[in-house]
């Protein structure tokens, strides 16, 4: 009974779970799914399409896919939707000039059918930098308070030291299984 048990309980806990990246250009999505992937930062580009790798934290298994920010490309991104259980929003804390579009992306994506049962981690990343806004700064500008059917978190993150990172992937294996 008991190897029966555990043999479930594996089978259970390998299940994936797909994750999209999104954000602005250069709002260091590649670079902080490199971080998850190696621990060490890699010199990137723009990512054309997407690039899709299998984190795993704890025997959960995270199928990220990140996505290209451009904003040629943002309206492609509603094909990467079905059966997405996590958005990982990264926001570049230092451009103050385009919060509102990540505004109107985010909103965008949360009215999106697909995603009506996803939960959304943000990432303030870009701390490290001098005159950077603060997660709660973003949470209000974003106003973050205002969604009630997406669990959310917001996280203060730097891409480039992995400062945060994990706090954020903590956040997402504590919220599965739970709807």
């Amino acid at each position: 009974m008991g190897l029966l048990f555990a043999k479930l309980w594996s089978l259970f806990c390998n299940q994936e779970h797909k994750v999209i990246i999104v954000g602005l250009d250069n709002a260091g999505k590649t670079t902080i799914l490199y971080q998850f992937l190696m621990n060490e930062v890699v010199h990137t580009s723009p990512t054309i399409g997407s690039n899709v790798e299998e984190i795993v934290v704890k025997n959960t298994h995270f199928l990220m896919w990140d996505i290209g920010g451009q904003e040629s490309l943002r309206s492609s991104w509603n094909t990467y939707y079905s059966n997405t259980e996590f958005i990982i929003l990264v926001v570049d804390s230092i451009d103050r000039e385009r919060l509102s579009i990540t505004k109107e992306e985010l909103y965008r994506m949360l009215a999106h059918e697909d995603l009506r049962k996803a939960a959304v981690l943000i990432f303030a990343n870009k701390q490290d930098m001098k005159g950077c806004m603060t997660a709660a700064e973003i949470s209000k500008y974003l106003t973050l308070s205002s969604i009630k059917d997406h669990p959310w978190h917001i996280q203060s993150c730097c891409a480039l030291t992995g400062e945060g990172l994990c706090q954020g992937l903590e956040w997402m294996t504590s919220r599965i299984g739970v709807r």
